[in-house]
């Protein structure tokens, strides 16, 4: 049997990037001396990764889910999510003089600042892209003017006729291409005129263009990461296109593989937040027992 692990597969930059900042920030802690060490908070979790959160936890880093419980802290230190937050986030960390570490993407951030320039200058913006995933929430937050999400096709196509009403579509940085493009055709032919910025990030693109590949030339496709993964969410629906027994696993315990004579290529790839051990033990799992 053969077995391929994409080599786009794990951590992106701006997962690798967030992960480090938190660790960064825990050997500063404890370099102090015991009395001066302050509690680490993170708003949201880091990555959307639960072994990673696990992981964190162990060390101490707190997981704060809502602006209620960020309203309640007086001390201590927060990080940004890599997923990025609205504005207000930051203005009520500095209203409660609690120290703020962002984490959050520069692939996001430049997001942030385009709906930023864009809403302010009185022209309407679309983002492509979940609405009640943390990125878009935080890109959306950024906002001075008008702003909305098209979560998918289904929605672009009910908009109502643009009559030659500008707008500028942006995207989250890890929508499906192809979705992006569809949706950019549909408001053209509903009369928008449209001022479209992919934002969709290269590793994303890649990652995504490279599963797709994969997944044409595998028998079997496995593809990892977290449960509330987008981009992982994404991965899967692309690469069971393709390859009809894909199986979407978040460690190797999840993995349902049952051997067959007609499996003779395994494709594995991984969303950008999954930790290369994961991959490693999943990708030997796979070469050792079968």
């Amino acid at each position: 049997m053969k077995v391929t692990l994409a080599k786009t597969a794990g951590f992106c930059f701006g997962v690798q990037r967030a992960v480090d900042t938190v660790y960064r920030v825990l050997e500063e802690e404890h370099e102090k001396p015991l009395d001066e060490q302050r509690s680490i908070y993170t708003y949201g979790p880091i990555v959307h990764n639960e072994t990673v959160i696990q992981k964190l936890a162990a060390e101490g880093v707190e997981v704060l889910e809502s602006e209620e419980e960020l309203a309640t802290l007086r001390d201590g230190i927060v990080i940004i999510r890599a997923h990025g937050v609205p504005k207000h986030i930051y203005e009520l960390l500095e209203k409660q003089k609690v120290e703020a570490v962002d984490a959050s993407c520069p692939f996001v951030q430049k997001i942030q600042r385009l709906v930023r320039q864009h809403t302010a200058a009185g022209e309407e913006v679309f983002v492509t892209g979940n609405p009640e995933h943390p990125e878009v929430i935080g890109i959306m937050g950024w906002a001075e003017g008008g702003i909305s999400a098209i979560p998918d096709i289904e929605t672009a196509e009910k908009l109502p006729n643009g009559e030659g009403r500008s707008v500028v579509v942006v995207s989250q940085t890890t929508f499906n291409i192809d979705k992006f493009k569809l949706i950019i055709d549909i408001l053209k032919k509903k009369h928008y005129y449209v001022n479209a910025i992919n934002t969709i990030c290269n590793a994303t693109f890649e990652r995504q263009s490279e599963a797709k590949e994969l997944a044409k030339q595998s028998d079997a496709m496995i593809v990892i990461g977290g449960r509330s993964s987008s981009n992982t969410k994404k991965l899967f629906e692309i690469c069971k296109d393709q390859c009809r027994n894909t199986q979407l696993i978040q460690t190797v315990g999840d993995l349902n593989f049952v051997q067959d004579e007609a499996v003779q290529n395994v494709g594995i790839t991984a969303g950008a937040s999954t930790p290369k051990e994961i991959i490693e033990e999943v990708q030997n799992y796979v070469r050792d027992e079968f």
